[in-house]
């Protein structure tokens, strides 16, 4: 397993995690309408662990895998995936600019865009993780 394969395998667990943790907070502060529960500071805090986990599970990998460069394929791989994992990120952003056109709450809003970045970061990793494992697509 090359280097930058391992970094996407960390960068994809740090995104399913990371929402995990989100979500189990969230829902376990919750004592009835979830709009109406303070989230803020739960989003804040699960993004800056989500980047100094990143940080960290870099630092390790690096520090474990022996020396690799970049090679053309690992540019190419890096580059489709995350025009794959964007796509989704668009798609997230039409539904909370639908949400704010029909004046929801802030709420769902965040958290549609929150949502979003995470499959956006997950889909990503999916498409790196099958190059990997198929090769790069023909088309």
């Amino acid at each position: 397993m090359s280097l930058e394969e391992r970094f996407t395998w960390v960068e994809g667990i740090i995104a399913v995690g990371g929402y995990l943790v989100y979500l189990v907070l969230l829902v376990g502060r919750a004592t009835g309408d979830l709009a109406a529960t303070p989230y803020v500071d739960l989003m804040l805090w699960t993004i800056g662990g989500a980047i100094v986990a990143g940080i960290l599970g870099g630092i390790v990998v690096g520090a474990t895998t022996r020396n690799q460069a970049k090679d053309a394929r690992d540019r190419e791989i890096y580059r489709r995936g995350e025009q794959v994992g964007v796509s989704l990120l668009v798609v997230g952003a039409l539904g909370a600019l639908i949400l704010a056109w029909f004046e929801a709450d802030h709420f769902w809003i965040a958290n549609v865009i929150y949502l979003a970045f995470v499959l956006s970061g997950i889909l990503a990793f999916i498409a790196k993780s099958v190059m990997y494992r198929r090769g790069l697509p023909t088309w």
